[in-house]
């Protein structure tokens, strides 16, 4: 089966964070583009997070809207996401949200490596499907086992360390960045990627498709596989 589509989508500041160094969750995006991203997740398969933004934002990673969950049905496919975590450690907390809420048409899905197998088939029991990739996690053997499970679309949420792995990797076909008016200026603070060797290396250029206003936030929509034509 192919592998699925790979949207990535990510909310920054002005200087590229996706969050401060306060506990309190910082909310980048307003209440338009946040329904933006809920109709994204609408026509999308699946949605992927990272073991370290179950941790810090203990998110229910669910489509919010009752009308697009109606339609969803409608349409003869399950009503909520399948929901997709990565850990290498497999330091995942049963208690999280996430396990909990819009799973009743599947488990989520954990891919992790064999050491984290064996601690989250224990740890998670009958909350998740725990898939190990072998020694370490590799994305192309995800897309692929995801592209076996009936997976068309993937939406990957973040945070740092998977949007990284996933455009170093070259395996994004779109990216959504939703930049918005704000400056953290704090430098332990995360950004939206780390440093990394990334196809054709910092002359290459993205194809930009479209520019929207969303509000205070503008909304950036990149081919990360096409070369930009100026």
């Amino acid at each position: 089966m192919p592998r699925p589509y790979v949207i990535l989508s990510v909310a920054v500041s002005i200087d590229g964070y996706i969050d401060d160094t306060i506990p309190e969750r910082l909310y980048l995006s307003n209440e338009a583009d946040f329904d933006r991203v809920d109709q994204v997740r609408a026509e999308s398969d699946a949605i992927l997070i990272g073991a370290e933004t179950v941790r810090h934002d203990n998110p229910r990673l669910i489509i919010k809207s009752e009308r697009r969950l109606a339609a969803r049905v409608a349409a003869g496919k399950p009503a909520h996401l399948q929901k997709v975590v990565v850990t290498a450690s497999g330091d995942l907390d049963p208690a999280a949200r996430f396990w909990h809420h819009g799973v009743e048409d599947r488990r989520p899905i954990v891919y992790t490596t064999d050491v984290g197998a064996e601690k989250l088939r224990d740890r998670l029991g009958e909350l998740a499907t725990v898939v190990s990739l072998g020694a370490a996690v590799e994305f192309g053997a995800l897309l692929d086992d995801l592209g076996d499970r009936g997976i068309g679309q993937l939406m990957i949420e973040g945070g740092t360390s998977i949007h990284t792995a996933v455009l170093a990797a070259g395996l994004a076909d779109e990216l959504h960045l939703a930049v918005a008016p704000l400056l953290v200026g704090q430098a332990d603070a995360p950004r939206f990627v780390n440093p990394a060797e990334f196809p054709g290396g910092s002359r290459r250029r993205m194809q930009l498709t479209d520019v929207t206003r969303i509000g205070d936030i503008a909304l950036l929509r990149y081919l990360p596989k096409n070369d930009s034509d100026d």
